[in-house]
């Protein structure tokens, strides 16, 4: 800590370092756009990496034909198409293939439904990995197609590519949108919390250059060759926001709470430094480790969110440790205005107000705290008995999407399969008749195409009877993979079904893999902290306890209330690691000072002490970090708001009743042995000193009126 103090030990460095972090959030606000355009929204940066639907991906890019990624487009009269209708359809579809879009293969398909209400032209783009070819191409099929509109017909346009094409609308918003509300709610919640018109620039203008220069960091990243989609580069400004400002609200709060003992702001900042700053640092390195535990996993968006996040929070705590205590520094008592923090005054937060008799309402029946908080938090988890992943892409769109109106018409007209036909690739040419007799033979195949020869072997499309974004489509991946391989070992099954299926299965692995290892990792972050094992041990089982309660009620919400159809399959893996490193956050700010006071006041009082300090500026932290994964909601997206919603829902759970009740009571009830095996653990708890048996109102310590000589002796231990 002593290097940190250095940096605001004189003006200069002060000024020096505010200047330089000036310098980065410019830079960082200048890749703006280039942090934009590296993100990559096609399906493979949603998916496993080594699954057999990507593998087969990676082989149909070798075909002459190239990767095939359809622009459906439905037209539909409700009466029947005319003969008028089906000319100006054909003529559409010869010019689509006369001048392909910008990516677009000059093999243009026309079908006709059954009963003649429905055709469809199907255009096969070639994805290039760059949205704005995606968005071109889409929209000139849009264009191309518009006049079928005029003749009253009902025309849309849907496929993989419409999907896509949706897709990036909505994630192409996501940074400014996000950063517009989030910057807006922590800007209010400041002014609410310190209400003063001034004092929120400081901390809102060094989350601010945290988050502007994640943008070039977060380029530089994915220029690097880690996968930064739409998603992961939505929540890097929420991280940085909400973490950024749960460690400001701390460091200040102690800033504060030192201002009343040290005449020069330089001093009082020097000792929250070195009170506050390690329990920042281990907040932070915790948050930063588990999300690096994303790394390992097997999907690609979820293993670059780890790098990216982990980017983001470790801004935000350099921020906080650097930039903040210089800005304090710098703005001295006067920022606080009209609440100044005289020296020499009294904080009536730090030994009696609500929070203290909080903490001794509990410490008078502990056993019966922590039993009832733990029976309501498990009535939370029945709400997993509801859980699934059953959300589809089809399904993930908040209202009216043209992608998914044209899939309705589809399964209305054609087998619903017909819209994203599973794509099959066989390596040995010779098995390719008897592989395509296999798989007609499966229950729940429509049909089978006509087989494209290249380099790779051959390839072809089955089409499936239900809706290819469905559970029942999804749950014939394994037999059509066992079909197929029953007739040729070489045969793989892709497409948009495959890869849903493959998702799931990876998000399962990751969910096994990663859990244990971030538990893990908090571990030894918490045993080195508090220099103990049976605490680490109990607080993680309260972090685990109100994921499962917050995930359980969450899941009912949705369930029972919204109607939504399930739940991404990343979701309970995301939610693990937000829930519990945050939420370990708020333990490590508890306990680091109920460590620190119990070592003069005893387990108990220090306990109690740690609560009624620290119990203000923790409901406001966790209040800042629930609001700004609430704003996650804000996007048209179900998998976003379920996200947004599981995890401010337990960061507000975390903080009034986990932290609040039960940690506390568990501490209580223990007593001296939660510290074990330190020294702390076999301490008797000291005698009652004469300035805390003084009456309220006539100045011991333990009313918050310790006298100057008191205070210079504490200073001094």
């Amino acid at each position: 800590m002593s290097f940190l103090e250095r940096l605001f030990a004189s003006r200069v460095a002060r000024i020096a370092v505010i200047v330089v972090w000036l310098v980065l959030g410019g830079l960082g606000g200048s890749f703006a756009q280039r942090f934009q355009d590296v993100q990559k929204n096609e399906e493979s940066s949603f998916l496993p990496g080594s699954s057999e639907s990507v593998r087969e991906l990676t082989l149909a890019k070798e075909f002459p034909s190239g990767e095939r990624f359809a622009a459906i487009t439905v037209i539909r009269r409700d009466g029947g198409l005319t003969a008028g209708d089906q000319a100006a359809i054909s003529g559409v579809a010869r010019s689509l293939a006369a001048r392909p879009p910008v990516t677009g293969s000059p093999a243009v398909v026309t079908r006709v439904s059954p009963d003649r209400t429905t055709a469809l032209v199907i255009v096969n783009l070639k994805p290039q990995g760059k949205e704005p070819l995606l968005k071109e191409s889409v929209r000139e099929v849009d264009q191309r197609v518009a006049p079928l509109g005029a003749r009253g017909l009902t025309v849309k346009v849907s496929g993989p590519a419409g999907f896509s094409r949706d897709a990036v609308n909505v994630f192409s918003g996501i940074n400014g949108t996000l950063l517009i509300a989030t910057g807006a709610l922590v800007f209010v919640l400041l002014i609410l919390i310190y209400r003063s018109p001034i004092f929120w620039v400081i901390p809102l203008i060094s989350v601010l250059m945290a988050e502007a220069f994640s943008r070039f960091l977060g380029w530089a990243i994915a220029e690097a060759g880690v996968t930064v989609n739409g998603q992961s580069a939505g929540i890097l400004p929420v991280l940085v926001f909400g973490a950024g400002t749960d460690y400001a609200l701390l460091l200040v709060a102690r800033y504060r709470e030192e201002l009343r003992r040290h005449e020069r702001p330089v001093d009082a900042m020097r000792r929250a430094m070195r009170r506050a700053g390690p329990a920042v640092i281990a907040s932070g390195t915790t948050v930063v480790l588990a999300l690096l535990c994303l790394s390992v996993a097997e999907v690609n968006g979820t293993s670059g969110l780890g790098p990216i996040g982990a980017m983001g929070v470790a801004l935000a705590m350099l921020a906080m440790l650097t930039l903040l205590p210089a800005g304090l520094v710098v703005g001295g008592r006067r920022a606080f205005w009209p609440f100044v923090p005289r020296f020499g005054s009294e904080g009536s937060d730090e030994s009696h107000g609500a929070w203290r008799r909080i903490g001794e309402r509990v410490a008078a029946a502990p056993r019966r705290v922590w039993v009832t908080t733990v029976i309501l938090l498990a009535l939370g988890c029945i709400g997993l008995t509801s859980f699934s992943t059953g959300l589809s892409n089809t399904q993930d769109f908040r209202g009216k999407v043209e992608s998914v109106e044209g899939q309705q018409l589809i399964a209305a007209a054609f087998p619903a399969g017909a819209n994203a036909p599973t794509d099959v690739v066989v390596r040995d040419i010779r098995a390719v008749g008897s592989v395509q007799r296999a798989l007609l033979a499966v229950p729940g195949v429509a049909a089978v195409g006509p087989p494209e020869f290249g380099r790779p072997g051959a390839r072809f499309q089955v089409t499936l009877k239900a809706d290819p974004y469905s559970s029942q489509a999804e749950a014939l991946i394994p037999r059509l993979r066992s079909a197929a391989r029953a007739a040729s070992p070489t045969a793989l099954i892709g497409g948009p079904t495959a890869q849903e299926k493959d998702l799931k299965a990876a998000a399962a692995r990751d969910n096994r893999l990663i859990v244990p290892i971030v538990l893990l990792v908090v571990f030894v972050i918490l045993a080195l902290l508090l220099r103990a094992l049976a605490l680490p041990l109990m607080l993680i089982a309260t972090v685990i306890l109100s994921f499962a309660a917050a995930l359980g009620v969450s899941a009912a919400v949705f369930d029972r209330i919204f109607g939504y159809p399930g739940s991404p399959a990343t979701l309970p893996l995301l939610a693990f690691i937000f829930l519990v490193a945050l939420g370990v956050d708020y333990n490590i700010f508890l306990m680091a000072r109920a460590r620190e006071e119990s070592l003069r006041e005893g387990t108990r009082d220090g306990m109690v002490r740690a609560l009624a300090v620290t119990g203000g500026v923790i409901t406001s932290a966790g209040i800042v970090l629930a609001g700004t994964f609430t704003m996650l909601a804000t996007l048209p997206l179900k998998t976003l708001t379920e996200l947004g919603f599981t995890i401010a829902f337990g960061v507000l759970l975390d903080t009034f009743i986990v932290r609040s009740l039960l940690v506390p009571a568990l501490v209580f009830d223990i007593g001296s042995p939660v510290w074990w095996p330190s020294a702390l653990a076999r301490r008797r708890p000291p005698r009652r000193r004469q300035e805390q048996a003084t009456p309220a109102g006539a100045g011991g310590e333990e009313n918050g009126r310790a006298p100057a000589g008191a205070v210079k002796a504490r200073d001094e231990r």
